[in-house]
């Protein structure tokens, strides 16, 4: 949290690359179901917050199993559960929830972040479990592709975060060491996989949540991305 002394120490530097999650941490998830409240009703955000803590289960799961399919169908699949725990078997509503998942909110200080970080010369990429399409989507409505210069998938390597190979992605198609890497989650178990991989990691602690009790914790730990620049001393 801010004032914490994880944001209080030293800017970050030697920072060759900015590498973001995207679900959460550029992109709202819970505007999709906001979009369709008034057909949800108004449990619309229990509703929203059960379909990503069951995405989120079956990414996991499927990891373990060896049992890989893509970001959106699991994505349907957990849309699905939570239709059928909400009792409501309508077709017409799990398809615009869908296709709302493809064209999500940006958080408010996204685009001007992004834009602070390039004209300072950094470069910038996405990390997801997202496939390529759905990040293709979700970057070009938000509007801020200029701005980001790669989006790597986990369907590159086929398991999901926090599998090391999803972080080696970043080091191979990026030539970064890892240590050069300044890694931005709001998912602190995200984190703590991306710190584990040797990552210097940024937490954006959105919600407030308490450390995950993990092998590796952030280096830094902030509300939202607006604090981003002046962390990495570019303020």
């Amino acid at each position: 949290m801010t004032g914490s002394p994880m944001t209080s120490a030293n800017p970050m530097t030697d920072i060759g690359v900015c590498v973001f999650d995207a679900y959460g941490t550029l992109f709202d998830y819970a505007s999709a179901a906001a979009r369709c409240k008034d057909a949800l009703g108004p449990d619309w955000q229990a509703f929203s917050d059960l379909w990503r803590r069951k995405q989120l289960e079956y990414t996991w799961l499927r990891s373990l199993m060896g049992r890989h399919t893509d970001f959106w169908h699991v994505t349907g699949e957990a849309l699905d559960y939570v239709l059928d725990a909400h009792k409501r078997q309508d077709p017409a509503l799990r398809a615009l929830l869908m296709q709302q998942y493809l064209n999500l909110d940006a958080y408010p200080e996204v685009p001007a972040v992004l834009r602070q970080l390039k004209a300072k010369g950094l470069r910038t990429a996405i990390l997801s479990n997202g496939s390529p399409t759905m990040l293709t989507s979700a970057v070009s409505s938000a509007k801020i592709s200029e701005w980001i210069d790669a989006s790597l998938s986990v369907e590159s390597v086929a398991i999901f975060k926090p599998h090391p190979s999803v972080y080696q992605l970043v080091v191979d198609k990026l030539a970064t060491p890892a240590n050069k890497v300044c890694f931005m989650s709001s998912n602190g178990w995200d984190i703590a996989g991306a710190a584990a991989f040797g990552f210097r990691c940024v937490w954006i602690n959105r919600s407030g949540a308490p450390m995950e009790n993990l092998p590796a914790q952030p280096e830094r730990q902030i509300k939202t991305l607006t604090e981003l620049p002046a962390l990495l001393g570019l303020a």
